[in-house]
């Protein structure tokens, strides 16, 4: 998305960090992340870094970020921290991307709340399949105990090898379920996506000619298609 020459935040809200050092940004002790925003130490201008990416920004994360769920335990309201620091700043942005943990714990439902619609990565492996009915049941919650709508932007098959029996069945069962929800695009097992992240580096500045390079500039091509396809639907009504 910031290679079309937008402006993009990337918001990391996993203590893992792995969205943090995967665009080369050091986990410094100094530096102002996720962590200080829910807590409101800092507002969130006051914690967004710039990358070596033209047109990317972070709001960076770090192993305290898992201390959120405790400090935040006992503050009212406390699922709407995130929303409201990025309220003020997401007008500056095209998009704002939220990499939420696994759990569904504190952080994962700020990031949810503040979320416009979600995207669903799911590994074509047989486990993915078992965890589709508890995602549902998550995002219904959401939307009733928050009035948030929360809309499934698309569901995002990964590690995608269809040279196996197991990939293809669990993708076709997914796209039975989830209809035309499931991304056209799809990303595939790769050395390259998997070396990327150890030299702090998308993809597609690791290897612009990979195939999982490709595959990421399609879907990131399909979700702003899809976006402008919405608008026009909702301009005519």
């Amino acid at each position: 998305m910031a290679l079309s020459e937008l402006k993009i935040l990337l918001v990391d809200c996993d203590p893992q960090g792995n969205s943090t050092s995967g665009v080369g940004v050091s986990k410094d002790a100094q530096t102002r992340t996720c962590y200080h925003v829910l807590t409101q130490a800092c507002t969130a201008q006051e914690a967004i870094v710039p990358t070596d990416f033209e047109g990317l920004f972070l709001m960076p994360a770090d192993k305290n970020l898992v201390a959120a769920n405790i400090d935040l335990v006992d503050v009212p309201e406390r699922e709407f921290r995130l929303r409201d620091a990025l309220y003020s700043i997401r007008d500056q942005y095209a998009y704002i991307l939220i990499d939420c943990p696994p759990a569904l714990d504190l952080l994962n439902l700020n990031g949810l709340v503040a979320a416009d619609s979600i995207i669903v990565p799911i590994q074509c492996e047989f486990f993915a399949l078992e965890g589709v009915s508890q995602l549902i049941d998550t995002i219904q919650r959401i939307r009733e105990a928050f009035q948030h709508e929360l809309p499934i932007e698309g569901v995002l098959l990964t590690m995608f090898d269809d040279r196996t029996n197991l990939t293809r069945q669990v993708a076709n069962d997914l796209r039975e379920f989830f209809g035309k929800q499931v991304f056209e695009t799809v990303i595939p097992r790769s050395i390259r996506l998997a070396e990327a992240p150890s030299f702090g580096k998308p993809v597609i500045s690791y290897d612009v000619r990979s195939k999982g390079a490709e595959c990421y500039i399609k879907l990131a091509k399909e979700i702003m298609a899809n976006e402008q396809a919405a608008r026009s639907t909702t301009s005519i009504r």
